[in-house]
Formats: structure tokens, C-alpha cells, sequence
């Protein structure tokens, strides 16, 4: 079975209908097992008390903001390279999904940062980066709206896909290589030095688990609704070609 059969809108369709259940359960699982464990189950932070635990929810919104945008930068390249159509519509399926994910981020990591650092926002380079993340999947989402040629739209929201993935991703990753800035480094690294103590380093990952389920059950959603609508707006195009055309009209007698 060659993996761009599921590019066929047909194809997917049947997939996804038995999957999604699946999916969307195992999300309502870790969520709920995973924020209650945090927010519930685990001691406050001996410098940060009990601020520390929106770490649960703000750290798998953020993961999921930067790699929502990676999910739709794939999706825009195998659009302009093999031009399938399931493929622009699950990264123009994303973008609200990524660009609340950001938006939580942004919001929790303000009510994070105030009793931190004394302020609610700071140009910090991890801060700012994440703004323009945000302003970028707002710009995307525009740009298919205001165009109404859906391939069109498509060909022209994947360039700004890639651009964004210059100036917004690298510009959040550029970031580890230099150390000003008030954010903290990473709660999650493959050194483990550098992760979080163990106590919240396991319910953090099963509110991530619950975050990714979460994010590919909504695309699954939305994805759906992007190809049934697409087959609504041919099907009437389609009849409105026939009410124009000159079989459609009676003969004279």
C-alpha cells in the first residue's frame, strides 16, 4: 500500500472515520489524566510554588503551536510538488488549530511570567518569536480567505507557509544558541540535565501525549469538513453550469 493513497479525498474519508474515534478518545484520556495529575498530584516548586504547574498547559501548547506549523509546511510542499488536494486542505485545516495553540501559549506564558518576572511580557527573544509565529498563522488564514480560487489560495498560502518557516520557526530555534533573555531554557531536552525533575516530567508528558492527540483529531475534524464543503461547492457549481447551459432551456414548439 503506497502512502499517497490517503491523498486520494476518498480514501482518506473511509481512514479517518474509523481513526478519529480513536484518536479523539485517547486525547480525552491524557488530558484528563494528565492535568489532574499535574495540577492535582504534584508539589509546588520550591522557587516557583505553585505557579509551576501551568508547565501543563503551557509548554504542550507551545509545542504544539511550533510543530502545527511544521505539519502545514509538509503539507505545503507536497501540495506544490505532487499538487494533492488533501494536502492543502489539512494545512489550511491546521492554521486555526496552530494559531490557538499559540495564542494559549502566549497567554499562559504571560500569567506565567508575572509573578516571575514582574511583568506580563517582555521582548524576549523565545517571547518575540513566538509573536511572530502568531502573527504569521494570522497573515495564512487571511490569505486563503480573501481568495476565492481555492487552488489559487493554495499556491499562494504555501509560499507564505515557507517563508514563515524562515522567519517564525528558525527565529524560535535561533534562539538556543544564545543565552540572553529572560525565559527559562527548556523544561524538555535530550540532555537530561536539563529537564524538569521527574515528579513533573511524567504527567508533563501525558498532557503532551493528550495535546498531540488532541491537535490530530481536530485536523482530522477539520480536514473532513474541508472536503465535504470542497464537494458542496463543485456539486453546485456544477448544477449551475447545467441550469446555463442551452439544453437546460425548453424548445419552442
Amino acid at each position: 500500500m503506497s502512502f499517497w493513497e490517503y491523498a486520494n479525498p476518498k480514501k482518506f474519508m473511509e481512514t479517518s472515520s474509523w481513526l478519529l474515534p480513536w484518536v479523539a478518545i485517547g486525547s480525552l484520556l491524557c488530558l484528563v489524566v494528565g492535568l489532574i495529575w499535574g495540577f492535582f498530584f504534584t508539589p509546588d516548586d520550591f522557587r516557583q510554588g505553585s505557579t509551576v504547574k501551568i508547565i501543563y498547559l503551557h509548554v504542550p501548547s507551545a509545542l504544539m503551536a511550533i510543530n502545527a506549523w511544521l505539519m502545514m509546511l509538509v503539507c505545503s510542499l507536497i501540495w506544490i510538488v505532487r499538487r494533492h488536494h488533501v494536502s492543502a486542505l489539512a494545512a489550511r485545516a491546521a492554521a486555526p488549530i496552530g494559531v490557538t495553540m499559540t495564542l494559549i501559549a502566549l497567554a499562559t506564558g504571560a500569567l506565567w511570567g508575572q509573578p516571575m518576572w514582574g511583568t506580563y511580557w517582555a521582548w524576549d527573544p523565545r517571547l518575540t518569536s513566538f509573536l511572530i509565529l502568531f502573527l504569521f498563522y494570522l497573515g495564512y488564514i487571511a490569505l486563503w480567505e480573501a481568495i476565492e480560487n481555492s487552488d489559487t489560495a493554495a499556491d499562494l498560502t504555501s509560499v507564505l507557509c515557507l517563508v514563515g518557516s524562515v522567519f517564525a520557526l528558525l527565529s524560535r530555534y535561533a534562539v538556543n544558541f544564545w543565552n540572553q533573555g529572560l525565559h527559562q531554557g527548556a523544561s524538555l531536552s535530550l540532555d537530561k540535565e536539563e529537564n524538569v525533575a521527574d515528579v513533573f516530567y511524567f504527567p508533563l508528558l501525558v498532557c503532551i501525549a493528550g495535546f498531540v492527540l488532541l491537535f490530530v483529531a481536530l485536523v482530522l475534524i477539520r480536514t473532513r469538513t474541508e472536503i465535504r464543503a470542497r464537494r458542496i461547492s463543485a456539486l453546485r457549481a456544477r448544477q449551475r453550469l447545467n441550469d446555463t447551459s442551452p439544453s437546460a432551456t425548453p424548445k419552442e414548439a
